[in-house]
């Protein structure tokens, strides 16, 4: 948004996936991934975690608030959703994924022997323990929660639907209501007792939120298709002053006028995000809110925001009517909601029109 007018990780207990817990101890001020949608899972395992959660209730009946990103943020942080592996109709995943031995040898981290409980049944090793799956069980936890959820008659952590069912039972505990933040950051942090890596799996389930909440595409084409696709496959990443071009995410620059800079921020600000969005198309914007408002058709403040169309450019000013005073731009989705990189310390995301101030009108391009 360049304007001229302005513009901790805990001691290892019994932790599902003792490998990530250390991993994630090795690299405790890490930053938190970025960046992903709904579009990098692969379909048979987004299935796998929408079972799992018609399913969960039959075996923790108190369990409020499951809901597929959730376990796609686990399942996304423990194994990359098995991406690079075959998953089958059944949801059995070859070849299967194995962490590393935990035998205090000093890899990765290890440092503590965690002594054999299966006889290599699930982690194919009587020498030690590792994690096992796309959800990273250690083979002593899978055998409390481990059920079968397509009807095989086996449980299997190797498996996408059984491992899914496994993971949303084990964050159900004795029935959580996951709905309310406190007791889902509880239940990720049973999960690994990491801080980073829960602020880790809760970046990837507000991703995966705003993707399944996002508006359905399939009544637009052409140009306005383009356009909307091109935004937001740039959910989750950052704002950065400054960031991003008809290419791509940049760094950006300093500084905003809350004296942020965008320096060490590869990102997007809202204009950097219209003007690549648009370039998918073949337009090519100038680079700041206020210039963008100028390009295309305006749409008047007062035709209200009921006279917007998917694709258009929505504007907001410190003065509505004076388009010199446009401070921010987003994307018109349908439905009263737009993609928006709202300021620094955000991500681009899918937010209702009414989340900034001074709606000031549209431009429609297409």
């Amino acid at each position: 948004m360049l304007l001229t007018a302005v513009c901790c990780a805990g001691p290892i207990s019994n932790a599902i996936s003792a490998y990530v817990a250390l991993q994630s101890a090795a690299s405790e001020q890490g930053a938190v991934d970025d960046g992903g949608t709904a579009a990098d899972i692969p379909p048979r395992m987004l299935t796998a975690y929408k079972r799992a959660v018609q399913q969960v209730g039959r075996h923790v009946p108190r369990c409020r608030g499951m809901r597929w990103p959730i376990l796609a943020g686990i399942a996304k942080v423990e194994s990359n959703h098995a991406t690079g592996r075959t998953v089958t109709a059944g949801g059995d995943i070859r070849p299967k994924i194995y962490g590393i031995l935990l035998n205090g040898s000093g890899a990765g981290g290890n440092t503590t022997v965690f002594p054999d409980t299966d006889n290599g049944r699930f982690d194919g090793t009587a020498s030690g323990e590792r994690a096992v799956g796309p959800f990273q069980f250690l083979p002593s936890t899978w055998e409390g929660v481990g059920h079968d959820a397509n009807g095989d008659k086996s449980a299997d952590p190797h498996n996408a639907d059984d491992a899914a069912l496994g993971a949303a039972i084990y964050l159900c505990g004795n029935g959580r209501d996951l709905a309310k933040r406190s007791q889902l950051k509880a239940a990720i942090f049973q999960y690994n007792r990491s801080s980073t890596y829960v602020a880790n799996v809760l970046g990837w389930i507000d991703q995966y939120t705003a993707a399944a909440r996002s508006p359905d595409l399939k009544d637009v084409s052409g140009k306005v298709r383009t356009v909307l696709g091109a935004a937001l496959s740039q959910r989750g990443m950052p704002y950065s002053w400054g960031g991003g071009n008809a290419n791509g995410p940049t760094n950006g620059i300093c500084c905003s006028p809350s004296g942020k800079s965008g320096t060490a921020v590869r990102g997007f600000d809202c204009s950097g995000l219209t003007t690549y969005a648009y370039a998918k198309a073949g337009i090519r914007l100038p680079r700041t809110a206020a210039a963008q408002a100028g390009v295309g058709r305006r749409i008047p403040a007062s035709s209200g925001t009921s006279a917007l169309k998917p694709g258009d450019l929505v504007f907001y000013a410190y003065a509505p009517g004076r388009d010199s005073t446009i401070y921010h731009v987003g994307i018109y989705l349908g439905g009263g909601q737009m993609v928006n990189a709202p300021r620094p310390g955000t991500v681009v995301r899918v937010d209702p029109v009414d989340a900034m101030s001074g709606y000031a009108g549209g431009a429609r391009l297409l």
